[in-house]
């Protein structure tokens, strides 16, 4: 088939990737002159297989409340007469039992897992070099508090077969020596050995590459107007310029998913998450990280990616805004450097990006009630880590295949 798909960040040219290679013909269309500008341009650089969760979780609500009062709070949220947002949080807070959390960390477990060996035999299969490092995630935690609510993510870990270590604050100095340095502020923490660390931006831009020595043709400045829809089946796309023709279309847009969608009857609950990030030239290794460390007070990932490091985290709950507000780069600042300290934070680059989330925290992937439209998104902070095994089965579906994994309970299906 001629599958044309939406959108060239990471989750769009891994989808392409992995459909050439089953064969198909494939056209990849984005607004952008190239590929991963937007969301995956500069995201926090973990490739998080263990350590992924939803934001939607027990305690989350009486959390929020508290962190509106916060300084450097992990969430930021700016209300405003918009009924898709209204909308969202409510799905959101309906998520955040325990019986919803298990569920959903257990659907975003499943995937990471399949994404996790995915993106090792995407590596071994191309030979892409993105400063990538193994070394895992070790989630830091300040509070005995933290360390305590850390045992039902533990439980999750251990039912779905994923490994860990529960840390004491020695055990985290082991695992980051540079934490050394901040050893009364650790109370400790739980690592993800299998976790890996990489640059989005670099990963995407050399698969693309590969993708396009498959034959796949990237369409770069093209604005999508809509779908050309004929007899309840999707024929092509229409865009600023001349209308595509396809035999199948991938939706892979982000967060600008659902504002296409609407337009063929289809509501997909995604709203942008705005995240924020810094990334900072390393002076001293020996006060830089060596994998990842999440700050659990702050939601911050503190990534070493090669010579550089990547501070990214918080969520902003604002709409389409992608404007950079100063009072969010104090928070990455102040965390890298209280935890780093050493750091020259005056040379950082400073990014926003915004994120697709979902109210339950997993991406919506699989087919529509238009024949041929298939979605491929709502990521969240995930994507990076998700990517590789989404598109694995994202191009099983559209190949008319069975997914090597259960993806029934991923489809927009549920939400109905």
């Amino acid at each position: 088939m001629k599958v044309i798909v939406l959108g060239a960040g990471v989750v769009g040219v891994t989808s392409a990737y992995q459909l050439a290679k089953a064969g198909h013909e494939v056209v990849v269309v984005d607004r952008q002159p190239g590929p991963a500008l937007e969301t995956s341009f500069g995201n926090a650089g973990e490739v998080s297989f263990g350590y992924c969760s939803p934001w939607a979780a027990p305690g989350i609500p009486l959390k929020a409340m508290k962190w509106l009062f916060m300084e450097h709070a992990p969430l930021i949220l700016r209300p405003k007469l918009d009924m898709a947002m209204l909308s969202w949080m409510f799905k959101m807070l309906a998520n955040c039992t325990t019986d919803r959390y298990a569920l959903n960390k257990s659907r975003m477990l499943r995937l990471a897992d399949y994404s996790r060996t995915s993106l090792a035999a995407v590596r071994e299969e191309t030979g892409l070099a993105y400063d990538e490092r193994m070394q895992g995630t070790l989630q830091l935690f300040r509070t005995q508090d933290q360390l305590d609510a850390s045992a039902k993510d533990v439980k999750a870990l251990a039912a779905d077969g994923i490994p860990y270590e529960v840390l004491d604050p020695e055990g985290c100095i082991r695992v980051e020596p540079a934490l050394r340095h901040v050893r009364e502020k650790i109370v400790g923490g739980l690592l993800t050995p299998k976790d890996e660390t990489g640059d989005c931006f670099k990963f995407t831009n050399a698969l693309a590459e590969k993708a396009a020595a498959l034959g796949v043709r990237f369409q770069y400045g093209t604005t999508i107007k809509g779908f050309d829809i004929e007899g309840g089946r999707v024929r092509g796309i229409v865009t600023d310029g001349a209308p595509v023709r396809g035999d199948a279309v991938v939706v892979a847009l982000g967060s600008f998913s659902p504002l296409l969608l609407k337009q063929v009857g289809i509501s997909l609950p995604v709203y942008p998450v705005k995240g924020y990030s810094l990334t900072i030239p390393i002076t001293d290794a020996s006060r830089a990280p060596e994998s990842t460390v999440m700050d659990e007070t702050y939601k911050i990932a503190i990534t070493r990616l090669g010579d550089r490091i990547r501070v990214g985290g918080m969520a902003e709950i604002s709409g389409y805004t992608n404007d950079l507000g100063l009072a969010r780069r104090r928070t990455l600042e102040h965390s890298v450097t209280d935890l780093f300290p050493g750091g020259d934070v005056s040379q950082a680059l400073f990014w926003s990006g915004l994120r697709p989330m979902t109210p339950d925290g997993t991406p919506v992937i699989g087919p529509t009630k238009v024949q041929g439209l298939f979605l491929n998104t709502g990521h969240g902070t995930l994507g990076w880590t998700m990517s590789c095994g989404s598109a694995r089965v994202i191009s099983d579906i559209v190949s008319g295949r069975k997914a090597e994994i259960d993806a029934t309970d991923l489809a927009i299906s549920r939400y109905a």
